[in-house]
Parts: C-alpha cells; sequence; structure tokens
C-alpha cells in the first residue's frame, strides 16, 4: 500500500486529487478508520468537490471491507453529517471534503460519538495507525441510503424561536458550495428576503476561491450588500462550517467580532458559562467575556483543539478567527447554519442595524493574518523568542509575546508550510509599525 503520508494533516486527511490524495489512499482511510475506532455502523457524506463521488466510493469500499454498515446520506454540508451521528444510532461519520482549498484539493474529515458529543479523529493519528499495515478482508457490510435534510434543517431551528426572527433582505454567497442546497430549503421556514449568490454546487469554484478571508472572495457580496440595500450579508466556504458577515455598508466583519456577539448571547442564557476562543482572538475576547461573568477558555488554533477545550472545561461555545463556531447542544461540532440562526435572531432583537452592534466591541487594531513562506519555521520561532524576551512570553499554540499596548502571536501553519504571524495593538499606528518590525525580523532570519 502506497499512501502520501503529507496529506494526513493535523485535524483531517486533505490534499491535491487525484495525485497526492489518491483512490488507493481512500480505500485506505475506510479501512484504517474502521480498524482505529472499531465503529460498526457509520455515515458517510460528501460535497460537490471533484472527484468526491469516486473518493466516497472508496472510502465505503474500505469500511464495508472491514465489516462496517455504511449509510450514504449524500450531498450534504459537514454539520449535518456531524448531526446524524450525534441523533441516531451510528458510532462515527464520515465527510468527504476539502473545505475551503482550493479546486484541486480534496479530503476527509472524521468522527466518532464521544462522552455525550462528537471527537474527530486526526489525520495525523490515523496515519500512524494504518502505516505499513495490511488489512485482511473481514466480509461485505451493508450499504443503505437516508435522507437526513427535513430533520437536519429542523436541528438547526431548534437553536432558535423563528418567530422573533425580522424579515431582513440578506445576501448570502455560497461560494457555489454546500451552502448553495442548504440556504434555501432553510429560508423556507424563515421570513424575510434571501438574495443568492453563487448557489449553483461547482467543484470549480467559478465565482471566486472557497475561502471567505480571501479577499477577493469579499468583492461582489460587498458590492451586491451596497447594492441591493440589503440589511446585511452572509458567505460560506465550500462545506458550510464557517461564515462570516458583511455589514449594511458593505463591510466585512472580523470572526472574533462575531463571537462576541455570540458569547454575549450565550451568556446571558448561561451565567458563568465557559467560552472557548484561540489564541489569535483579539485581546478584547477574554476581556469581553469575564466583564459579562463567564469564563474566558484559551485554546490552541483549529476546531478540533476549540472543541475539545469547550468541552473539558465546561464550556456552551466557541468561535475562532477562522469563522468556526461550535456549541455543547451541537454536540460540540460547530456549524455555520446553526451560528447564522442564533445571529438571525440575535440581530433581531436590536434596533440597530448590525454596522452599530459590531461597532465598539473590539476597541484595538488588528492587522490580517501575515503567512510567511520560509523553510526553518521553528528556528526564526526561537529566534522571536529570544529577541522580544522582555514579553509575558507563552507557547500554548507557537509563540505568543504580550506587551502593555500590542502583542503578537507567531505559529507554524497546521494546513500549510507557513509561518503565520497575527499583530494587535492599541493604535492602527502602533499595529504598522510592529508588522513592519516582526516582518523585516522573519525575513532576515528566513532560510
Amino acid at each position: 500500500m502506497t499512501i502520501n503520508k503529507k496529506v494526513f494533516k493535523s485535524y483531517d486527511v486533505r490534499g491535491v486529487y487525484p495525485t497526492d490524495f489518491t483512490l488507493e489512499t481512500a480505500f485506505a482511510i475506510g479501512q484504517g478508520y474502521a480498524q482505529l475506532t472499531g465503529a460498526k455502523k457509520v455515515v458517510v457524506g460528501r460535497d460537490m468537490r471533484i472527484g468526491s463521488p469516486e473518493i466516497f466510493e472508496q472510502v465505503t469500499q474500505g469500511l464495508r471491507s472491514q465489516g462496517v454498515e455504511v449509510t450514504t446520506i449524500g450531498l450534504v454540508p459537514i454539520d449535518a453529517v456531524y448531526f446524524t451521528v450525534g441523533t441516531f444510532d451510528y458510532d462515527g461519520g464520515m465527510m468527504i471534503t476539502a473545505s475551503h482549498n482550493p479546486k484541486e484539493y480534496n479530503g476527509v474529515k472524521m468522527v466518532v460519538k464521544h462522552e455525550g458529543g462528537l471527537e474527530w479523529i486526526r489525520g495525523k493519528e490515523l496515519y500512524d495507525f494504518i502505516e505499513d499495515k495490511k488489512f485482511t478482508d473481514q466480509g461485505s457490510g451493508a450499504l443503505l441510503e437516508r435522507d437526513i435534510m427535513d430533520d437536519y434543517i429542523k436541528h438547526v431551528l431548534s437553536f432558535v424561536d423563528t418567530q422573533k426572527i425580522k424579515p431582513f433582505t440578506i445576501v448570502a454567497d455560497a461560494g457555489n458550495g454546500m451552502a448553495g442546497k442548504v440556504l434555501p430549503e432553510l429560508f423556507k421556514h424563515l421570513p424575510g428576503k434571501l438574495i443568492p449568490l453563487n448557489f449553483k454546487l461547482d467543484g470549480n469554484f467559478p465565482a471566486h476561491p472557497s475561502n471567505p478571508l480571501m479577499p477577493e472572495s469579499q468583492v461582489q457580496i460587498k458590492k451586491a450588500v451596497v447594492d441591493e440595500k440589503a440589511d446585511f450579508g452572509v458567505i460560506f466556504d465550500g462545506d458550510t462550517d464557517r461564515l462570516f458577515f458583511v455589514t449594511e455598508r458593505g463591510e466585512f466583519i472580523r470572526a472574533d467580532a462575531t463571537l462576541l456577539v455570540l458569547a454575549k448571547h450565550f451568556l446571558e442564557h448561561n451565567p458563568g458559562a465557559g467560552i472557548a476562543y484561540n489564541v489569535i482572538c483579539s485581546r478584547a475576547v477574554p476581556q469581553r467575556i469575564t466583564e459579562w461573568g463567564g469564563r474566558p477558555l484559551r485554546s490552541k488554533v483549529g476546531f478540533v483543539n476549540l472543541a475539545r477545550t469547550m468541552r473539558e472545561n465546561g464550556g456552551v461555545m466557541s468561535g475562532e478567527l477562522s469563522a468556526h463556531y461550535a456549541f455543547k447542544d451541537n454536540f460540540y461540532a460547530d456549524s455555520g447554519f446553526v451560528a447564522l440562526a442564533i445571529l438571525l435572531e440575535l440581530i433581531s432583537a436590536h434596533d440597530k442595524k448590525l454596522s452599530e452592534i459590531i461597532d465598539g466591541l473590539i476597541p484595538y487594531a488588528k492587522g490580517d493574518e501575515m503567512n510567511f513562506e520560509v523553510n526553518n519555521i521553528p528556528d526564526i520561532i526561537m529566534k522571536i523568542k529570544k529577541e522580544y524576551g522582555d514579553g509575558e512570553q507563552d507557547e500554548l499554540d507557537g509563540l505568543t509575546v504580550q506587551y502593555d499596548t500590542w502583542w503578537f502571536n507567531a505559529r507554524p501553519s497546521n494546513t500549510e508550510p507557513l509561518l503565520r504571524v497575527t499583530v494587535e495593538a492599541d493604535t492602527p499606528e502602533l499595529l504598522t509599525e510592529k508588522q513592519d518590525e516582526l516582518t523585516a525580523f522573519v525575513k532576515q532570519h528566513a532560510a
């Protein structure tokens, strides 16, 4: 068996299809998942990416070769897999997707039931288990089909009172991803006017990249919100576990600001509860959570890490800068549509525009994450640690250094060969100064 180790990532399995991530790898993933988890009944869904049907076929064959009963739920958003596993009599689930990656990529996300919620099977963990193993045929497990869309939509809407949601005019950009299938079904039960952008499922992503954080992905929705005089806009990534808001003025809202809107709501209903956030969120996040009587739970970057932090520390929800929002009552899993439904109800409760709700939540100047292609990431981080030794340092995730008027984090990417640097400061001028300073330092010491 020949499989490429580099496609087995920190959280899932992901690589260029069919060169790096091959059909042989997909079959081995099915076999390995079955043996590693001991699951007997597994749900498998897929997105609209190129190669997803073929990968689905091989993953399910691998599972069935180990005697696993497989239930396919077809073309679905990622959180529909989470919902199905968490709600019904299944041991685990798999989703064929590469999330927000470019069209050349595909992969698999994997979960099992765990302590009233879900636990994610990490790609590297699976590789360590299947490396150099040969799996014998255990007989053919059954292949079943199930339509879960109606039950899934009911689950999403169970988080809100739809009677309290105002009839907004909303521009929604599905980016040719799975939101194009789900949003029309969801809005059958919600008031207002939905203006669709790029709802046609297309794994070539003809409109713009599947990553909403890329500036070129934001151009269309920003213009449409202003032109249509909409109340706000929402944009999803390919498998819909991430969403971002755009104000009525066409301004892109950072996810840690959206997290604070959600956190305040959850703390009003769950006094003293924990809210998980990651190390690159604004320092306003733990400050506001504390101010509102909650417990800020600091976590490594990555939705898998946040889910675990939330579960182990009595958290009710979590959020991060990449716009994954997870909820205890959603099996500790993230869901773009649950977040959307809750935020629609929250925005409805205010007699304000979205820009006014967000205004002032984060009083600091924060720059976009800076990415550096360097070969000697551990060496550079050690040099940064020495250079900024007079600051308060911790190494929960990479290196975070805090000063009275600014802070930064430098960490290796979990999915790409990049050094990621985030900076926040009390003023825009200080932010620019420190970003330039760190950029020059990294470039000077890059191999």
